[in-house]
């Protein structure tokens, strides 16, 4: 997706995952809310997905991201970094922790459904994260204010496990600041632990000229050859369901 263009990759990912919900994940169907919506939703989200058997239905937010850096959240209030500071430069011990998770601030970090699609252009392979925040919240002992330095030309305060070990952080940045000097952070291989793979690791990939070409094509095509496409494309699903039933 990214031989499209840097900034059209995550959504293209957006509305691929959600068509792939719709046609292989049985009993669930998949809604891409698109920027618009997103921007007047409460939550960040970018498809919805239903349960059509027991109507529930939760927001997903996807993140194209290369292997590194990952944000969580946005925090577009700016509201973690102040409550933190609030709290001071070293929040540990089991009360303070409690009381940072019990505030309203940090309930987001509880309903966390955020699906990284991650990728590494050099060696040309790809992993589906999932990030289990439960599991981050329980082993979360101590949170650091950290100041600029290391590569950083803001503070960070990051949070840390029993061991020592890195889990995510909250970076600095006001309400109006770039989005990606602001928000809920971890990162994909300091935080590996704290991720689980859907694709059960690295999966190696190939450019896909050919998808370039039909892409290309489509945009200064008619409504009419989309249609006729289309329809080829719906028998290669087709194919493509009867062989994942065989095996």
């Amino acid at each position: 997706m990214r031989l499209i263009g840097n900034k059209t990759h995550g959504d293209l990912a957006e509305i691929a995952i959600a068509e792939f919900i719709n046609q292989y994940m049985y009993d669930f169907k998949s809604i891409h809310v698109g920027k618009d919506l997103y921007r007047a939703k409460e939550h960040e989200e970018d498809i919805k997905i239903i349960n059509e058997i027991t109507k529930i239905e939760f927001p997903l937010s996807l993140k194209a991201y290369g292997d590194g850096p990952l944000q969580l959240s946005t925090d577009k209030n700016f509201q973690m970094f102040p409550k933190l500071q609030e709290m001071g430069n070293l929040i540990e011990g089991e009360q303070s922790i409690s009381a940072l998770w019990h505030d309203p601030v940090f309930a987001e970090f509880s309903s966390l459904n955020v699906l990284p699609l991650i990728y590494n252009e050099k060696k040309q392979c790809c992993n589906i994260l999932v990030f289990d925040h439960e599991r981050a919240q329980q082993k979360i002992t101590k949170v650091v204010y950290e100041n600029k330095g290391k590569g950083r030309k803001h503070p960070v305060y990051r949070f840390y496990d029993n061991n020592g070990d890195y889990v995510c952080e909250v970076r600095y940045g006001s309400g109006t600041a770039n989005a990606l000097q602001r928000g809920l952070w971890t990162h994909t291989k300091n935080g590996l632990k704290y991720f689980d793979s859907i694709t059960d690791g690295w999966v190696n990939y190939a450019h896909n000229l050919v998808l370039l070409k039909l892409f290309s094509h489509a945009l200064i095509a008619t409504s009419v050859g989309h249609a006729a496409a289309l329809e080829e494309i719906k028998k290669d699903l087709e194919l493509e369901k009867q062989k994942a039933v065989r095996y």
